[in-house]
């Protein structure tokens, strides 16, 4: 059915005298207040001990029913996403795939139960000159988690996004924050993984989805104490703000915040030299994906000054030209892009290579060049214009390169390309890149996430607010889990992963060796 404006509060839908209304399309929203946080807290809270106990079969089948009922939605999910969002109907196919993917994915994770990290170190009676305990030791779920959906992906990263679905895989009962800008994307796909907790028989708190178009409530779910993790992505103050939130709180909680990237990308000299037009073909067709809205987008470039580097900028210049300007999510956003060009444009340090004229609600690419000396001196030239701009950067040598790349911050991405001559200052960069990026490519370019067990999508501060950890892949999870050490505790009082007999015949650690069942 199509949206109804209501929040979603366990199993129930309740609406609220204040409302709001999305710039794509009516109903008006209901907007959650204290009440309606502390409602959804409290079923959340209580749901846990229950939810965090159902078998892994339980848990992975009701990850595909969410999948499932995501894909019965048909059409209707994806005509609202688009008159919500501006996105043509292709990328949200896709984006619909993917979120359908991951928790899919996840679903296999759980039935796998590696991520429970059972470890066994079996009693040492006879041992001299102390004898060892029996120490066992598993991952348990933190509790419950509040996500916070994204703008720039109404799918993916947001109410049944990878945040959702690593939450859940872990055993962690999730109150999504919708984001205002689609409203009814979400009540959507939320009004889905309700149903589908209801179905598999799990306790009403096990999901709760918000909404409301103020900072305030974000702030009252991650100061509420039975929030015992945040998931967020977004903008940088955003993040922070929470961050500050959650670390203020009687008992500070994690937050998994993926908030500014610039990605840099490297031409070395032979890769240039070979292909510079074919390389600038391929940076602009990644710039200018999706309205540059991608926090993979490629705004730097670093090259060294020459001929070489003159052929790329000619051929990026003329194929930014060719793209018309494209409609962004949302007038606001437009506004800030618009902004953001116009501060590099007056920058006395830097010049403009090629520009879109756009207007109010279409953006057109931007292209900038500056000196490798004055991009050090200027360091706010670092700073993300999310959209599709970005800086060339003339380095006169490796060593330049090298000094430039090792003052960025931390970033999502770090491309390379590069020939078979180009081996050595490959090598010399990659030590420095990775300790500046989650993800280093080569000969790609850095927009598009695939999702599977080696992916990270993570990156030192600022990209995101812990660099240990991804939002994409199957190490997600891992956010949303703690160990526990068992010492002589009875069998029978043993979690089945940690029992003798391995009844649920998972790998498990025994005395320091992986043994399989």
């Amino acid at each position: 059915m199509p949206p109804t404006g209501q929040l979603i509060i366990g199993f129930q839908r309740v609406a609220t005298a204040e409302t709001f209304r999305a710039a794509g399309a009516g109903p008006d929203f209901s907007v959650a207040g204290q009440a309606e946080v502390d409602r959804a807290c409290a079923l959340a809270d209580a749901a846990f001990d229950d939810f965090r106990q159902t078998s892994l079969e339980s848990r992975a089948r009701f990850l595909e029913l969410c999948a499932d009922k995501i894909l019965e939605l048909g059409d209707e999910l994806l005509e609202r996403a688009g008159a919500e969002t501006n996105l043509p109907r292709a990328r949200l196919e896709g984006e619909r795939g993917r979120t359908t993917g991951q928790l899919r994915l996840f679903a296999q994770v759980v039935r796998q139960g590696d991520f429970l990290g059972a470890r066994i170190d079996p009693a040492l009676p006879e041992r001299k000159p102390l004898p060892r305990a029996d120490i066992r030791q598993r991952k348990i779920p933190l509790g419950p988690v509040a996500v916070f959906g994204a703008s720039n992906f109404p799918l993916a990263f947001s109410t049944a996004g990878g945040d959702t679905a690593s939450a859940l895989a872990a055993g962690c009962p999730v109150i999504v924050k919708a984001h205002p800008s689609h409203p009814g994307t979400s009540e959507l796909a939320a009004g889905v993984i309700s149903d589908a907790a209801k179905a598999c028989g799990l306790p009403e708190g096990v999901f709760s989805h918000l909404s409301g178009p103020s900072n305030e409530l974000g702030a009252a779910l991650v100061q509420d104490p039975r929030i015992k993790a945040v998931g967020f992505t977004g903008s940088r103050a955003g993040g922070l703000a929470l961050m500050k939130l959650a670390a203020a709180r009687h008992e500070p909680i994690p937050v998994y915040a993926e908030m500014s990237s610039v990605n840099p990308v490297v031409l070395l000299p032979a890769a240039l030299k070979a292909r510079a037009e074919a390389l600038a073909a391929g940076f602009a067709a990644s710039l200018t994906l999706g309205v540059g809205q991608f926090c993979t987008n490629p705004g730097l470039v670093f090259a060294l000054d020459g001929p070489d580097l003159d052929r790329f900028v000619t051929a990026a210049e003329k194929a930014i030209t060719k793209v018309a300007p494209g409609r962004m999510l949302s007038p606001a956003i437009c506004a800030n892009y618009g902004a953001g060009v116009a501060r590099l444009r007056s920058h006395p340090a830097i010049s403009q290579i090629a520009g879109v004229t756009g207007d109010a609600a279409l953006a057109g690419a931007a292209l900038f060049q500056v000196s490798v000396g004055d991009f050090l001196a200027h360091r706010a030239l670092e700073e993300e214009v999310f959209g599709p701009s970005s800086i060339v950067v003339r380095c006169r040598d490796l060593a330049e390169l090298a000094a430039a790349l090792s003052g960025l911050e931390g970033q999502l991405t770090a491309t390379l390309h590069m020939d078979a001559d180009d081996r050595d200052g490959a090598a010399a960069l990659l030590p420095i890149l990775e300790k500046k990026a989650g993800r280093v490519l080569a000969n790609g370019w850095p927009t598009g996430v695939e999702v599977s067990p080696a992916m990270v999508h993570g990156g030192p501060f600022p990209a995101t607010s812990d660099t240990r950890t991804t939002s994409v892949g199957t190490l997600a999870i891992e956010r949303f889990l703690r160990p526990v050490c068992y010492q002589d505790i009875p069998d029978d009082l043993l979690a089945p992963e940690l029992a003798d007999g391995n009844p649920l015949g998972l790998r498990r650690m025994v005395d320091g060796k992986f043994v399989s069942p």
